[in-house]
């Protein structure tokens, strides 16, 4: 089971929650912790080897806890992904083929694209797929359409795997800090399109990628993991791109595998990884 906490800081915080597993008889696998000083944040991860009631767990640890803590109790940490495409593959494959294997730390729901390029690769997982256009449609009719499929899947999350549009802020705050987004820069460098173009007529040596929550501010969301790889003067656009989407299938998949395990937390526009 695992237990997640975030709240105002305080003496003793630590002592009192660890007093708290012992009274319900569980036993502490893990522990991370951490203090946000500037902000007077503290943050709590717990794995614990036995069961507890959640609820009855949730309300002793409130008891306990500074006024409006944040509190999740996940016994079945398995989460409901649904994918969101446009063209490009690379992501998506990495992500069926670990779904199909038990190893993505979730079960993909459902692949929703705006493009039917990828209904393909989605058939051959038995994946359901569903092609929404975004062209001859208004932007308001097009989301309606994708919010309407994500409601009937109940999500956790909601997974952009190269999913070429910018969200609308309504259906952003209709998935607070559930969708998250790999962009082809390592942030804030290069925000928007054409990334790899834009590096390159810049001179750059290092080119990355990033995972983040998507927010309202384009590509500016808390970003969750990020990696970079040398490029030189020999690099091509082309040679860019052919790099930059192994660094994307990589920094997407480390930063699933952080989330799903709840090891990831959200304070204003930062976060505190126990990776």
């Amino acid at each position: 089971m695992i237990i997640v906490i975030q709240c105002t800081d305080q003496v003793g915080l630590v002592a009192s929650i660890t007093k708290v597993m012992a009274r319900e008889q569980l036993n502490i696998v893990s522990m991370r912790e951490h203090v946000d000083q500037a902000q007077n944040r503290f943050f709590m991860r717990l794995e614990v080897s036995h069961e507890s009631d959640p609820e009855h767990l949730e309300r002793k640890l409130r008891d306990i806890l500074p006024a409006n803590p944040i509190v999740h109790i996940n016994p079945l940490p398995q989460k409901r992904v649904v994918v969101m495409v446009t063209k490009e593959y690379h992501c998506l494959a990495d992500i069926l083929i670990r779904n199909y294997y038990g190893t993505l730390g979730a079960t993909v729901m459902a692949v929703i694209g705006n493009h039917a390029v990828l209904e393909d690769i989605c058939k051959r997982f038995d994946m359901p797929f569903y092609a929404v256009s975004h062209e001859n449609i208004s932007k308001p009719e097009f989301e309606e359409k994708i919010a309407t499929i994500i409601d009937q899947y109940d999500p956790d999350y909601i997974v952009l795997a190269k999913f070429m549009r910018i969200l609308s802020p309504a259906l952003v705050e209709k998935f607070p800090m559930r969708i998250i987004n790999i962009h082809h820069s390592f942030l804030p460098a290069f925000i928007g399109a054409n990334p790899y173009k834009k590096a390159f007529e810049r001179g750059v040596k290092l080119i990355g990628a990033t995972a983040h929550f998507v927010s309202n501010e384009l590509d500016e969301g808390p970003i969750i993991a990020q990696q970079i790889i040398s490029v030189n003067h020999s690099y091509t656009v082309a040679d860019m791109v052919k790099a930059g989407k192994e660094i994307e299938t990589a920094v997407l998949a480390t930063a699933l595998k952080l989330v799903f395990e709840d090891r990831v937390f959200v304070y204003k526009n930062k976060t505190v990884v126990f990776d």
